[in-house]
């Protein structure tokens, strides 16, 4: 009896394992692309792959893969979508990688993913093909550039997955459409730099070191311009103290500018440059956060740094400045770019410290009257000493008032984000809603505030007392070290590296998406302006309340565009 009872199940066991050899199970579904898939989502609505676009923008698609087996060779092949002889021929098709958040928020939102995993989507690489471990869900990207001079109307094109499981080759396919409306969006009125650091151009070298300002490092250069004018970055911090080089002899400073002059030229060529803001003077002396400013000054008998920190009081600092400053104005000038450019002194300025600043300030501006100061504050103290206010969204929200103010006076006004704010504020940390990160611009519109800066743009490795992981596709969390306080998972970079070339993330994408809507408000508010009253304050509540409903948040965006089409 017990033989035949072995016997029996050993029969059930080898068909049930013929049949999952047999017949692999593959569900291939879409999925709104502000909606996050991690590698443990198993189960996705049906629902049509759509988009709706202004001519001009980007529409972009996700589809999900899932097997009940080990997928091997997954690859993506596409049909333009096409509105009959009309082809959108500009296509990129992506994996979305998954990152791991090693220092979870402190603060966290309520409506925080906390994924079983561990694991956020983020980076979309461009690969050919990919396999995907038994119980991952496999994310697809795809993104379509809308020509400005293309014709509205519907355009359908087709997906097509293939693979291996159990040496079985399978294929699924969905139709996908945009419809192309009349809006076109070209330029863009939003000010949006997120800081870049070409110290970190080894990332796009294999990890191998790059010369600065050697062929190649022109080249990485380009590549970092060129992303960012992809993603509608109009703002471009350049250091004058990174490209320019100094010489000091016989008590006479000299200056050569030709490299600075290179980078500011090859930013513009790819289109970045509406803005061009000089790095940073200056920081704390002794790093304490209410300790006193000082300024940079060249220097040339230490191999261990190029520079150092000095009080202004210092008889070098002011005999340095007050060459360097003059020369360096008049070849902004002399190159045409006086109108464009704006100076950081030192970042984030506070009530305590902020004496030191303003002596700073005064100073540099004795020396170039004209000098327009751009500064991350966290004091109101500085009115005639900075021209554009960029406070904190927390600040920025406390003294709303008074940045309208600013702006009557004839300053301008901007907001950052960074570490901070969190919990229920808007924000690009990967642990949050991708509609909060595209949200960011609709705060921007609500609250009258042309201007966006984040310093983290591609901040990969450790460096100047900031600790993250060194594989940027591993942990994407961070600390500063001598306070202790975190940097939630996504603010040190919302791009990665890759051999010659920058991934975007989908952080990035709906950060795009959410320039493009600030611009589109604009315009409806124009033609509409109780319609984009309602719309607006029914998406963006307050600083901290925000409607994140994504199908509601679809069915407004095409409102907007039908009306604008009339």
């Amino acid at each position: 009896m017990m033989k035949k009872c072995l016997f029996a199940l050993t029969l059930i066991s080898t068909f049930l394992y013929q049949g999952c050899q047999q017949s692999p199970s593959v569900q291939f579904e879409a999925v709104d692309p502000l909606q996050k898939v991690f590698p443990e989502s198993n189960y996705f609505a049906p629902m049509e792959a759509h988009a709706d676009v202004a001519r001009g923008e980007h529409a972009s698609f996700q589809f999900a893969v899932r097997a009940n087996s080990h997928i091997k060779n997954l690859q993506v092949k596409l049909e333009s979508p096409s509105k009959g002889e009309k082809e959108l021929s500009e296509v990129k098709t992506g994996f979305v990688g998954f990152v791991k958040v090693g220092r979870a928020s402190p603060e966290p939102s309520n409506d925080t993913y906390s994924p079983m995993s561990g694991y956020f989507p983020d980076p979309i690489i461009y690969e050919e093909s990919r396999d995907v471990e038994f119980g991952n869900t496999q994310p697809i990207w795809i993104t379509v550039k809308i020509p400005g001079d293309c014709e509205p109307g519907i355009y359908k094109g087709k997906i097509e997955v293939t693979g291996e499981i159990n040496n079985k080759t399978f294929l699924k396919s969905k139709t996908f459409d945009i419809e192309v409306f009349k809006p076109v969006i070209e330029e863009s009125s939003l000010w949006v730099t997120n800081w870049f650091f070409l110290d970190r151009l080894h990332y796009l070298n294999n990890n191998e070191p790059v010369e600065k300002h050697s062929d190649l490092y022109w080249e990485l250069s380009r590549t970092m311009a060129s992303t960012l004018a992809e993603y509608r970055q109009n703002v471009a911090m350049i250091s004058p103290f990174d490209h320019t080089g100094f010489t000091f002899e016989n008590g006479t400073w000299s200056f050569d500018f030709s490299n600075f002059n290179k980078m500011v030229n090859l930013f513009i060529e790819e289109g970045v440059i509406g803005r061009l803001e000089g790095g940073h003077f200056g920081s704390r002396i002794d790093g304490d956060w209410s300790g006193p400013f000082g300024l940079h000054i060249p220097v040339f008998d230490d191999a261990e740094k190029d520079k150092d920190l000095l009080p202004l009081s210092d008889p070098r600092t002011k005999e340095f400045y007050s060459a360097f400053l003059p020369a360096f104005v008049e070849n902004v000038k002399a190159n045409g770019w006086e109108e464009q450019y704006i100076q950081h002194i030192a970042d984030e300025p506070i009530d305590e410290n902020v004496a030191s600043y303003i002596e700073i300030s005064k100073f540099l501006k004795s020396l170039v009257p004209d000098l327009k100061v751009i500064e991350a504050c966290h004091t109101h103290q500085l009115e005639n000493m900075v021209d554009i206010w960029v406070p904190q969204m927390n600040f920025l929200r406390d003294g709303l008032s008074f940045y309208h103010e600013q702006q009557e006076k004839g300053s301008e006004a901007w907001y950052y984000t960074c570490l901070a704010p969190k919990g229920e504020w808007a924000n690009r940390f990967v642990e949050l809603p991708l509609i909060k990160t595209r949200l960011l611009h609709w705060v921007n519109y609500k609250y009258r505030i042309p201007g966006y800066l984040h310093w983290g743009f591609n901040y990969w490795g450790s460096n100047s007392g900031i600790v993250t992981g060194e594989n940027p596709y591993d942990d994407v969390s961070g600390m500063i070290v001598s306070s202790g306080n975190i940097l939630p998972g996504g603010d040190c970079w919302i791009s990665y590296p890759a051999y010659k070339a920058i991934y975007p993330s989908v952080r990035l994408e709906a950060m795009r998406d959410g320039i493009v809507d600030y611009e589109l408000l604009k315009r409806f508010s124009m033609k509409f302006p109780e319609e984009a009253i309602e719309m607006v304050n029914t998406t963006v509540y307050g600083f901290e309340h925000y409607d994140i409903n994504i199908g509601e948040f679809r069915k407004k965006r095409r409102e907007m565009l039908v009306l604008l089409s009339q």
